[in-house]
């Protein structure tokens, strides 16, 4: 089997990925070790706070405001395209803390904010009482809120329907998706990526662009590429309400609350070193929850409608590989974006749809190189 490109990996990135280069005219192939949509791209929150696009800012910042502005255009095309509604909406972002030392780095980021031209407003108890009443009355004197932040800005998305989306405009688009399909061994010759060995037989593709998540390293270690990827576990408890106890995402430290509009609520999340264990903890499902319920007392006797556990591919400096792989021209790595997969996958997608298409890139990548 021949293509233009061979995209290693359905997740967020990899069908973003496909979507723009299908675009672009080039025949595109998926293929994914299981089902696609699916891991750290499914399992995650769809949390979208602004990031500036100044010139003065990092590459990962311009990256972030990149696809920040994109997310709200993909939200249209996509539903436009596919009839599918992402879930996309502006619902402002709230960043509590309780301790000092974390209500002076929540100012001190508030302060970053700013200087990034990113609307954020400090609130008084009594407006943080009127924005969210069910949280201001769960604020405990042994433990109380020091600081909030309101980030007006702040978006969501519902991973599910997202994915959904990407999958059926790729279908639109030719993108042929090629599902249960594991890669064995890489074929190179003079260079060149010249095939995959994959259990459903070997593949061929005049580029190849490996965005296969947490699992990204132990592929490209068969190709004597050695990366920094490694699996981060995440876990979520998904809440069924009558109503939403919540009107925007609440940001407390590495934990979260998201209200869907259908009056779900999401809370997560863990961050756990424990290798490609996707299975949930009854510990830690247990103190996700006590933290909701302590945070909203109103969900006492609110359902537990699911839990589940996500890995994240982490990078050991905290930013993606992004671009070309060292000593083998036609093959390409997208991958290693911890907790931002869905939030940078408009730009990241574009991005390396520019490299591979050999077009003017909008990003700086020297800061993401696989060889760095």
């Amino acid at each position: 089997m021949k293509t233009d490109c061979l995209i290693v990996g359905g997740g967020v990135i990899g069908l973003s990925l496909a979507w723009q280069l299908a675009l672009r005219g080039r025949k595109v192939r998926i293929i994914d070790r299981q089902a696609p949509a699916r891991e750290a791209s499914w399992a995650g929150a769809g949390i979208l706070p602004p990031a500036s696009r100044t010139a003065l800012a990092h590459p990962l910042d311009q990256l972030r405001g990149w696809s920040y502005e994109l997310h709200a255009e993909w939200a249209i095309t996509l539903r436009q395209q596919t009839g599918i509604d992402t879930g996309y909406r502006q619902c402002g972002g709230l960043y509590v803390a309780r301790a000092a030392g974390e209500a002076a780095a929540l100012s001190a980021w508030a302060a970053t904010q700013r200087e990034e031209e990113v609307t954020v407003t400090q609130l008084s108890l009594d407006e943080l009482a009127r924005l969210e009443p069910e949280l201001a009355k769960s604020n405990p004197p042994a433990l109380p809120i020091r600081t909030a932040w309101l980030l007006p800005a702040e978006c969501q998305l519902r991973n599910p329907h997202y994915l959904q989306a990407l999958l059926k405009v790729c279908e639109q688009q030719g993108v042929e998706i090629v599902a249960d399909c594991e890669v064995q061994d890489f074929v190179i010759e003079n260079s060149r990526l010249q095939a995959i060995v994959t259990s459903q037989g070997s593949i061929s593709a005049e580029q190849v662009c490996v965005t296969s998540g947490a699992w990204t390293g132990q592929l490209l270690q068969k190709l004597g590429l050695k990366i920094g990827v490694v699996p981060i576990r995440g876990q979520m408890v998904l809440f069924r309400c009558a109503h939403s106890p919540l009107r925007t995402i609440v940001n407390e430290g590495p934990r979260y609350l998201v209200p869907r509009n259908d009056g779900r609520l999401l809370v997560g999340s863990t961050e756990e070193e424990a290798g490609f264990d996707k299975r949930t903890t009854p510990e830690a499902i247990a103190e996700l929850i006590s933290l909701a319920r302590t945070w909203l007392p109103s969900l006492a006797n609110a359902e537990v409608e699911q839990t589940w556990a996500g890995l994240r591919p982490a990078s050991f400096d905290g930013f993606p590989y992004l671009g070309a792989i060292p000593g083998v021209a036609n093959a390409f790595v997208a991958a290693g974006h911890y907790r931002s997969g869905l939030y940078l996958s408009p730009g990241t997608a574009i991005v390396m749809a520019q490299l591979m298409c050999k077009e003017a890139c909008s990003i700086n990548l020297s800061p993401f190189s696989v060889g760095r």
